[in-house]
């Protein structure tokens, strides 16, 4: 049966691409690569487990059901990577993905977000991402239907009997009309009517696009019934007419969003929207080790534990009401993260560790991980500063012994201070580069090349390192 990526694909006539769940496990290890360096083990685990999405999918329905994601653990100290894993996964995926921290949410009866709001917000996403697709499979029809709206306005009707019901005379007009109304078309599709100004007059679009918007919550989810009490009494009042005086340019725009509401299938995206949550949806849990507590435990530590047992049920798998329906979490894949410092996972209660199979441990980022995070990956902070000072007209330029002193002094302020990883180079990089980030719209043209090499990042920083208290608050 065809993916409806591949059925979108193929009405609108382009090829279909290779989302993340069609790479082999060796293909996304390779795509992580061009961004974070090292942590093989991590990369290797989540690729198998993202692998396991798509082998699940081709079995019969009957074996299908019985086989339920292996979640996963990674542990290691902050700026190792983990989160970054994650945002990069949630690039690559044509999947519904949502991170979230485990700080956020309260044992049911405090104050705060209950862990099933997660899987709403995971609803949201995957029926965003239908809801994408749709509209690119309507797009054409509505930029079609957008276009005949601008031309009513621009050029009204004269007759609206049917060409056949008109006299000779009629007839004669109307095809002039038509004539007119072409040419104008073409005028419309170059771009040469854009700054025309038209007079819009159209009903408040609904954002729920028809989806039934009522649900019944628990208790702690009053952020949530608050929504819902709102976007209720939104549907209940009569709908207003909004005239809106707007260029062309930007009415189409609108139009174009307005027919493609119309045209799309409300209960067709809903029940794709749930589909998808519940056989791809991917919610990463960071900061999972800040949960994991004790009972003897008191104070601001008391729910922790308690929020480890409302999660349980969501991990294991259970039934939660969201926007576009009940959606189960059976098969929903949970990647959590964590450095546990003050824990370890064996503190986490015990169900909820056998709920967590496979354990990854990242490795401490060495010296030589700090240059590679420098030059190699796509969007290398180097690289990012040397785009950033572009718009400007300065050429930063940074030679190899510059980015191995930057290293350097990265790797001894995390083996002198606390330990946070690569986070440590986007501290000595913006303090590096402060001067010359101030000072480059001012730069004379014979200025404008900058090259950042050993001899600068000493002149720049080798003050502040030697100068331990000082070290400590800047660096």
């Amino acid at each position: 049966m065809m993916e409806l990526k591949e059925i979108l694909a193929e009405a609108i006539g382009e090829p279909t691409s290779k989302s993340v769940l069609d790479l082999s496990p060796r293909e996304i290890v390779n795509r992580l690569d061009e961004y974070i360096v090292g942590q093989k083990n991590a990369k290797k685990a989540v690729a198998v487990a993202l692998r396991n999405r798509m082998r699940r999918r081709q079995l019969p329905e009957e074996i299908r059901e019985e086989i339920y994601p292996k979640n996963i653990i990674m542990i290691g100290p902050t700026g190792v990577g983990k989160t970054e894993i994650a945002r990069r996964l949630s690039k690559l995926c044509g999947a519904p993905f949502l991170k979230v921290e485990a700080t956020k949410y309260t044992e049911v009866g405090y104050v705060g977000r209950d862990v099933e709001s997660m899987v709403r917000d995971l609803a949201n996403i995957s029926l965003n991402l239908v809801k994408s697709e749709f509209r690119e499979l309507v797009k054409e029809k509505a930029n079609a239907k957008a276009e005949d709206y601008l031309l009513d306005l621009i050029l009204p009707p004269i007759f609206t009997k049917k060409f056949e019901d008109l006299s000779p005379e009629e007839q004669e007009r109307q095809q002039s009309y038509l004539s007119s109304r072409e040419r104008f078309r073409e005028k419309l599709r170059k771009g040469e009517l854009d700054q025309q100004e038209v007079e819009l007059d159209l009903p408040k679009s609904n954002p729920t696009n028809g989806l039934p918007m009522l649900q019944v919550f628990g208790a702690g989810n009053m952020e949530e019934m608050d929504q819902q009490i709102q976007n209720l009494l939104g549907d209940l009042l009569p709908k207003k007419q909004g005239k809106r005086k707007l260029k062309i340019v930007d009415a189409k725009k609108l139009l174009i969003d307005v027919e493609a509401d119309k045209l799309m299938d409300a209960d067709k995206m809903q029940s794709e929207a749930v589909r998808r949550a519940e056989d791809m949806g991917i919610i990463f849990l960071d900061e999972i080790d800040k949960i994991a507590g004790k009972e003897n435990r008191s104070g601001a530590d008391v729910s922790r534990e308690g929020v480890q047992r409302d999660l349980l049920p969501i991990v294991e798998g259970s039934t939660v009401n969201t926007k576009i329906g009940p959606v189960k979490t059976d098969h929903i894949l949970f990647i959590a993260a964590g450095a546990f410092h003050m824990s370890k996972p064996a503190d986490l209660i015990p169900e909820l560790q056998g709920r967590f199979p496979i354990r990854v441990e990242l490795e401490t980022l060495s010296r030589e991980d700090f240059v590679k995070i420098l030059s190699t990956p796509k969007s290398s902070l180097t690289k990012q500063y040397e785009a950033l000072l572009s718009t400007e007209g300065v050429d930063l330029h940074f030679t190899e012994g510059g980015i191995a002193e930057i290293a350097r002094l990265a790797f001894e302020m995390n083996e002198k201070n606390e330990n946070i990883g690569a986070r440590r180079l986007n501290t000595i990089m913006e303090k590096l580069l402060e001067d010359t980030s101030f000072d480059a719209p001012d730069l004379l043209p014979e200025q404008k090349k900058v090259k950042i090499d050993e001899q600068f990042v000493l002149s720049k920083l080798q003050g502040i390192v030697e100068d331990k208290d000082l070290s400590r608050f800047i660096l």
